[in-house]
């Protein structure tokens, strides 16, 4: 049985908190004792009070909170020798040989340095007589786990860090609302965000919000005079019809020469040479603020479980890991080799080896550069006269799902930038029946990133019979070359109907490619679809508005979310929202499981407990229903708590796409307008979808991919998050299935 400590240094992050209950509860479930290290490595060095037992009633209620409960700050004491002494030596008084740290690269690479200097550090207590000989048998070494928490996400070996996807949030609701007054006024602003020496938050920012340059420090503007050419991009996008211009600096900005590019610089060049009223807002520390997103509550409560079970089968000489994510998997990584990288990115910057910067960046990163560079042009490139011009026709099938509008954006501009035609189609597959189409021009979408919504408008029809007549009479008529499909199941099971029926309408036989858009998660050929992530966002808003009710009057609340038979935004709610039960259509409701909800309750109210929530599928059983459940535990609850139903609808289709719906909508439509042109220039009809499966980006025959696909409930047959069922059942237990060890308060 092992101690472990956990503290969280340096800068705080949205989620650190969701990191540390992860932490704590999954280490009480494991038999180990828990202890929090307050005001980080400061606690450390201080001891005492400092060092604090953990139960699991500790981290209630803290999953939606920002900042960090146990405190953070920067030791000095704790860089030097006889500080790191003092660290050790409290570690050993609490009996503590297990440290998950949640920082950044300097915190982690102090955990490493103590690790590092253990045994010697032990010795020299040993010899000195402040700890007894057999204390420094019993702790010959020290286990170590890293946890990135950061919201620049600067650090190598993780797609993304504890807070930055919160950050996001913030950076694009204030670009968003600016963007508003600025186009009232046709104003230009200039919008410096965090980062230090990392371009990820603006340049994801500017990706997000359709933002018409951008400055970051991985790859500075490649001409000595940068100021004249975004000038002269954002002059020639008002004589487009722009009605304004929003300039993101990343604090790290710096030129070709390694000069740093302040934003009030940028500021009064923009003032001076375009001769207008000029704005500038520094976001500062609202970007570290508020409660942390779905995304970063899930993220950071994987990967702190994943961080407990790596400490607890830690052998003596095993390397400290990072525990991180790829994509949407939780990988570990050496933690040296991670820090080793992150300062080369650093010493590259400084070096003005800004490929090298790039590189290690990462290829998703310099993607993402390289379509924003695209994306902030004013006009579209010249046609090229030796390359074939396409007719692509662009729709949205299935019902709403935030971020359609970015994806189409997307199509629109690549498509527009290679020199071809884009046609949107209205309506979805009615509008192809119906022959409802127009040409887009370049600014015909410049504000569509943050809408949500489907301006183009969308619809479940299903084409059969007559209409594929009329649909073929339409491709012919408008003589389109591929058609690029954005939306749910509906939308690829027409452009299936299409590809069997070829046959009898040889005008099928184009190139077709399908993007996943669902608020569901629900598609085939991919593991995330473009929407879910703003409807759970939506959710877990409610969920926190919903508990705060609750706990003010000892309810129980039975809450039912979207997702038809796929329980994707059910169980993923229960992760984030802290909920303690999701029905699931996948595996059914029984009434013996209804009993051991009714028991769990009861017992936890007549303990003091103050709230509950139950998070139901729309269609997770047809006769135990929402009303059902809420009406059993009414009768069941009797005085020590009341039941109320909230059905949260068609809000969770609504609103705003959130920061990664937009950047997965660019993501995904890049590759498929790529796979698209591909296709139609070689003369090949394919029929395709992209997506993502684990670590890879992948593009996937329609006909391969339904084999996979459990098509009478409209989910794939094999899910990737149920397997995080396990974890959300721990994490809402009331209690650690093992009982922890009654001298886990003492100190040693």
């Amino acid at each position: 049985m092992k101690r472990i400590g956990v503290l969280t240094s340096g800068g705080d992050a949205q989620g650190m908190n969701a990191a540390l209950r992860a932490v704590v509860r999954a280490g009480l479930d494991h038999g180990a004792d828990v202890f929090a290290i307050m005001e980080g490595y400061q606690g450390l060095v201080q001891g005492g009070e400092a060092i604090r037992p953990m139960e699991w009633g500790s981290v209630g209620g803290i999953l939606q909170r920002g900042g960090t409960v146990i405190g953070t700050a920067r030791s000095k004491e704790f860089r030097t020798r006889e500080g790191r002494l003092r660290a050790v030596e409290n570690l050993i008084r609490f009996g503590i040989d297990g440290l998950v740290v949640i920082g950044g690269d300097g915190s982690l690479t102090g955990a490493d340095t103590l690790r590092a200097e253990w045994s010697e550090l032990v010795a020299e207590l040993r010899g000195t007589g402040r700890i007894e000989p057999d204390e420094a048998d019993r702790y010959p070494h020290l286990a170590v786990v890293g946890l990135v928490g950061s919201i620049d996400n600067d650090f190598w070996g993780t797609d993304i860090t504890i807070g930055a996807d919160s950050a996001l949030h913030r950076i694009v609701d204030a670009i968003d609302a600016i963007g508003s007054t600025a186009a009232s006024h046709q104003r230009s602003f200039v919008v410096e965000v965090m980062g230090r020496n990392s371009g990820y938050l603006a340049l994801m920012s500017a990706l997000a919000t359709g933002a018409d340059w951008v400055l970051i420090p991985e790859s500075p503007p490649d001409v000595d005079d940068w100021e004249g050419k975004m000038c002269e991009v954002l002059s020639a996008g008002r004589k487009a019809g722009k009605r304004d211009s929003i300039v993101i600096v990343a604090e790290g900005a710096i030129d070709r020469n390694g000069n740093r590019i302040g934003a009030e610089h940028v500021r009064q060049v923009l003032a001076d040479r375009l001769g207008e009223d000029v704005r500038l807002t520094i976001l500062g520390h609202v970007q570290r603020g508020g409660a942390p997103s779905a995304y970063d509550r899930t993220m950071s409560t994987l990967v702190g479980v994943a961080a407990v079970e790596e400490l607890l089968g830690a052998a003596a000489d095993s390397v400290p890991q990072v525990i991180g994510m790829r994509r949407n998997r939780v990988i570990g990584r050496p933690l040296m080799e991670c820090v080793a990288r992150t300062q080369d990115i650093n010493r590259a910057i400084q070096e003005r080896d800004f490929a090298r910067a790039m590189d290690l960046r990462g290829r998703g990163f310099a993607q993402s550069f390289a379509i924003q560079r695209t994306l902030v042009r004013s006009l579209p490139h010249a046609p090229d006269p030796e390359r074939r011009r396409l007719r692509i026709g662009v729709l949205n099938a299935g019902a709403p799902a935030p971020g359609m509008n970015a994806a189409v954006r997307v199509a629109v501009r690549l498509g527009l930038d290679h020199g071809h035609d884009v046609l949107g189609i209205e309506g979805g597959f009615r509008g192809l029946i119906e022959n409802r189409m127009r040409s887009f021009a370049w600014m015909d979408v410049d504000h569509w990133a943050s809408l949500g919504g489907a301006e183009l408008g969308t619809g479940r029809v299903r084409p059969s019979g007559k209409d594929l007549y009329a649909i073929a009479r339409t491709l012919e008529e408008r003589a389109l070359d591929g058609l690029l499909v954005v939306g749910g199941w509906s939308g690829y099971d027409a452009a299936l109907t299409l590809v069997r029926e070829r046959g009898n309408f040889p005008a099928f036989a184009i190139p077709i490619v399908c993007v996943p858009a669902s608020i569901n998660n629900n598609l085939p050929g991919s593991e995330v679809s473009i929407g879910a992530d703003t409807a759970l966002n939506s959710i877990v808003d409610a969920l926190n508005k919903i508990k705060q009710s609750a706990v003010a009057s000892r309810r129980c609340f039975v809450v039912e979310v979207m997702g038809r038979r796929c329980g994707y935004l059910a169980l993923m709610a229960m992760l984030a929202g802290g909920a303690e039960r999701a029905y699931l259509h996948e595996e059914g409701i029984t009434l013996d499981g209804l009993h051991q909800d009714v028991a769990m309750l009861n017992d936890g109210f007549a303990r003091g407990k103050r709230l509950g929530v139950m998070i139901r599928s729309e269609r997770a059983h047809p006769i135990y229903t929402t009303q059902f459940i809420a009406d059993l535990l009414e009768a069941e609850g009797g005085d020590l708590y009341e039941v109320r139903r909230s059905v949260l609808g068609h809000l969770q289709q609504g609103g705003d796409p959130t920061p990664f719906d937009r950047i997965l909508a660019t993501r995904y439509v890049y590759r498929a307008m790529a796979t698209l042109e591909d296709l139609a220039l070689q003369g090949e009809i394919e029929a395709v979808c992209v997506g993502q499966i684990g670590s890879e980006s992948r593009v996937s025959p329609l006909e391969d991919i339904v084999r996979a696909y459990d098509v009478e409930n409209e989910r794939p047959k094999k899910q990737w998050w149920m397997d995080l069922r396990a974890t959300a059942a721990m994490l809402a237990q009331p209690g650690p299935r093992v009982e922890p060890n009654p001298a886990s308060s003492e100190g040693r």
